[in-house]
């Protein structure tokens, strides 16, 4: 079966005046246009291509590489406004439709929008949607208490940011755990803090317990060595300036630090910390 919005590994049929016709194991063809037609290819060889619908309703294969493929999230720029809606920039030649409808805010030429690609069941056609939370689903969790998650950084909240957790599920990182400049549409790795009764999931940016010491230390040794062996930190230095420097809390900072020291790695001054 060949899927649309996604990434196919398809046979290599035969070659015509519009390009090369390819086939899935059932025998669906489609076709890859000549300008996607790589310079040297056997029939029966087999290609990976991105499969969508062409500007005219089409099925069509290509090549290119979208910024987000169905079922995924991603940051893109919207090129125009109709009165039909939004299209975005996507990477491929047809631009990727996004419906009024499916606005989580009206949508403005030039602006960049957290959204996720769907396959519209009535028209076929792959669409995006910036109202983000309808596709993620808390219900049944395929994450642990401690287990490091992909995080993307979605929206703002008056307690903290909301994210979205292994591109499957919402979460929240609280204020306080939050120790760096996020902006939406980051991506980076995180950590399940807690999960609560009601399946909502606390997220953190750092390690927790134990598991946090090893890494933030190694982090203070890096800064260390990219200056000179020293830096202007001690146990007694404000939350603020330590996570300026580090971005990371003070008492993860102090945990980090007295591992160092234990280790002899390190010597702790009135005036900071050196490398020894």
């Amino acid at each position: 079966m060949i899927h649309i919005g996604e990434y196919n590994t398809l046979e290599i049929l035969r070659e015509s005046e519009q390009g090369l016709y390819i086939a899935d194991n059932e025998g669906n063809e489609v076709l890859l246009p000549n300008r996607y037609v790589p310079e040297t290819f056997q029939i029966w060889e087999k290609i990976e291509v991105f499969v969508y619908l062409d500007n005219e309703e089409r099925l069509v294969a290509v090549t290119d590489r979208p910024y987000i493929t169905r079922g995924e999230f991603a940051m893109l720029r919207c090129n125009q406004v109709t009165d039909h809606g939004a299209f975005l920039d996507w990477g491929l030649v047809k631009e990727l439709f996004c419906p009024f409808k499916e606005q989580a805010f009206k949508m403005k030429a030039g602006g960049w929008y957290l959204v996720h690609c769907y396959l519209d069941e009535k028209t076929g056609r792959l669409a995006a949607s910036s109202k983000t939370n309808h596709y993620l689903d808390n219900k049944e969790l395929t994450v642990t208490q401690f287990e490091e998650v992909d995080v993307i950084i979605s929206h703002p909240s008056e307690i903290g940011m909301n994210v979205i957790v292994n591109n499957q599920h919402a979460g929240l990182i609280f204020q306080d755990d939050i120790y760096k400049e996020l902006s939406v549409g980051d991506r980076m790795k995180g950590v399940v803090k807690k999960i609560r009764p009601d399946n909502k999931l606390d997220i953190t940016l750092e390690q927790i317990g134990y598991r946090k010491i090893e890494p933030n230390a190694d982090a203070i040794m890096h800064e260390l060595e990219d200056n000179g062996g020293y830096i202007n930190l001690t146990d007694k230095s404000n939350p603020e300036d330590i996570k300026a420097v580090l971005q990371m809390s003070k008492k993860t900072f102090k945990k980090a630090i007295g591992t160092l020291y234990k280790q002899r790695l390190i010597e702790i001054k009135d005036d900071g910390i050196y490398l020894i």
